[in-house]
């Protein structure tokens, strides 16, 4: 039985469906993703994850289509790898060829409603919010709220709302300008103006506010659904969440908890101070290692923010509760990426596939339909999450789109929800042949504003090349353009021995285990009939290049407002 015919069984209602995605959140770093063993030696994370985990279905190895925000909230929302959807740089929209899955639960008779801290997401015009009905944004330097969000009377809060909506719309084209221009990204890295943009122009957004908000909308969809008179529509409610994201400023209860030594420890307060003011150095190929002290100070901090943010989780899973919503609500919780720390010579998420940026946190909780409490350790593509909500939306094939869209909802997208929704794996089903892609394709203007400070480094990295992960079972090859590296995670889950590297592989250790060259032909042969697979379900509208250069208005604009002077920018180092 797949899960459309689970919910049609076990109730004549649809689910809502609440996607919380963890902005930036490694899977390691959640203690429900822990060992035994590792649960003795340090205190948990996320505990409130963890009660949710035991009632859901975790997947333990659960990979990102792509190693950084807009590429990988691209194929969540479409169902495809990058190399199909070409929505892999920040100047770059989606394809108006391919449905989202907020349009295509629109069409299904969903409200849809987005509460989003990412600007990436929430403010650049990349097509990420087609479909929202209504879309909140807590980033940026003017965020959008519900009008129940704002504690003052109401008729300042009109008056407000009205003020600052006239500047909303100078603000965005502001905001997607130094998001897509090399030269003001380049002024955006300087350290004197980062506390302003990190701070000021909410960078992170508001987790709490936008928890807060997010309450209050599921207490008013309780009240709707429950009157027998009118009964609201099921919702389905998208939630990114970035605390985890650098910079780092967690509340001083959870710095102690995980960095009891932070407080007294300038050296480590000094760190931290300058590293969260040096945006380049978040994104940077490390020159040297870190010290062990920064190495433990970036940690410890990171686990601090990740603990704050699932402190705050906790309400909005005591609502679901106190509703009696959880019985009807489809629950997924999901990473886009994950963080570099300092492993393999990166920081951040700019460049690699390796464990600790594509290796995320996946949970379904679904009472009566998806089983609780069991652990999945096949590898499974977060892409996948289009089609196991829709199907759980029991999505028709029926329905199409506006005729003044260039594409229609056809029984070829239905065939690929009841092929790929992670319902197939829960049968014990192989859809995807055994094999997960994920693809990390550099950001075109973060190199360029990094090239101006070590280019020769950034070659030496490979910064320049596509990498590209794939899985069969445990053994994981990254093809980085010409150069392939092969792991076996099940002896090696930290990818410190490249099994292709003389000395990695010991033929006695397990005689009947094939050769890593053998793996090698293998993979790459598999790697290549899905990138060509990929490439072949691109549509014939490609994805719309933004340029943002050559607007003479908004620089104009710009300069009026402050944002901009005579200085040349791409002279400032």
């Amino acid at each position: 039985m797949n899960l459309q015919e689970r919910v049609n069984a076990g109730s004549r209602e649809r689910p809502n469906i609440l996607l919380i995605v963890l902005d930036t959140q490694r899977a390691d770093r959640l203690s429900c993703y822990w060992s035994g063993e590792e649960r003795a030696k340090r205190p948990p994370t996320s505990p409130n994850l963890d009660r949710l985990a035991a009632e859901s279905t975790l997947f333990e190895r659960a990979i990102a289509p792509a190693q950084w925000t807009i590429p990988s909230h691209a194929s969540l929302f479409t169902g495809e790898y990058p190399s199909t959807h070409q929505t892999v740089q920040a100047d770059v929209e989606l394809s108006p060829s391919f449905p989202t899955l907020a349009e295509l639960l629109k069409l299904s008779g969903y409200t849809t409603v987005g509460f989003c801290n990412n600007p990436l997401v929430g403010i650049l015009k990349n097509g990420l919010r087609r479909g929202f009905e209504t879309f909140y944004n807590y980033g940026g330097a003017l965020p959008t709220r519900p009008a129940e969000g704002n504690p003052l009377p109401q008729p300042f809060n009109r008056l407000i709302a009205a003020y600052t909506q006239f500047w909303r719309k100078l603000s965005y084209p502001i905001q997607n300008a130094f998001a897509r221009s090399d030269r003001l990204f380049q002024l955006a890295l300087q350290p004197w103006l980062a506390p302003l943009w990190t701070r000021l122009v909410n960078f992170k957004g508001n987790t709490a506010a936008s928890i807060a908000d997010l309450n209050r909308y599921l207490q008013q969809m309780a009240r709707r659904q429950s009157d027998p008179r009118s009964p609201a529509r099921p919702f389905f409610c998208f939630v990114n969440l970035m605390e985890p994201h650098l910079p780092y400023w967690p509340p001083e209860p959870f710095v102690q908890k995980f960095a009891p030594y932070f407080k007294s420890n300038r050296a480590a307060r000094d760190f931290l101070r300058q590293y969260n003011s040096q945006p380049y150095r978040w994104m940077a190929p490390l020159p040297e290692p870190l010290s062990p002290l920064q190495a433990q100070v970036l940690s410890d901090i990171y686990d601090a923010e990740v603990a704050y943010q699932d402190h705050l989780l906790g309400s909005v899973f005591e609502t679901l509760r106190s509703t009696g919503l959880e019985e009807n609500t489809l629950v997924a919780v999901v990473a886009d990426h994950g963080e570099g720390l300092g492993e393999h010579g990166f920081v951040g998420h700019a460049f690699v596939v390796y464990e600790e940026l594509i290796r995320v946190p996946l949970l379904l909780r679904y009472p009566g339909h998806l089983p609780a409490g069991q652990r999945i350790t096949t590898p499974v593509s977060t892409r996948r999450l289009f089609h196991t909500l829709l199907e759980a939306a029991g999505f028709s094939p029926s329905l199409s789109l506006s005729q003044n869209r260039p594409f229609q909802v056809s029984l070829k997208i239905r065939r690929e929800i009841a092929r790929l929704s992670l319902a197939r794996t829960l049968a014990g089903e192989d859809p995807e042949q055994g094999t997960v892609l994920s693809e990390a394709f550099p950001p075109h203007l973060l190199i360029r504003a990094m090239e101006n400070r070590n280019d020769q480094l950034l070659r030496e990295r490979a910064c320049y090349d596509t990498r590209r992960a794939l899985y069969e079972g445990m053994i994981k090859l990254i093809q980085t353009g010409e150069r392939s590296s092969l792991y076996d995670l099940s002896q090696d889950p930290a990818e410190l021995r490249d099994l292709l590297l003389a000395g990695h592989w010991d033929p006695q250790a397990d005689p009947g285990q094939l050769s890593p060259q053998t793996w090698l032909a293998q993979l790459q042969q598999e790697l290549r009939r899905w990138i060509n697979w990929a490439e072949s379900r691109r549509p014939s509208i490609a994805p719309r290049k933004v340029d943002v250069e050559s607007d003479s208005e908004l620089v104009q604009r710009m300069q009026e407002l402050g944002y901009l002077d005579s200085v040349p920018l791409t002279r400032l180092e």
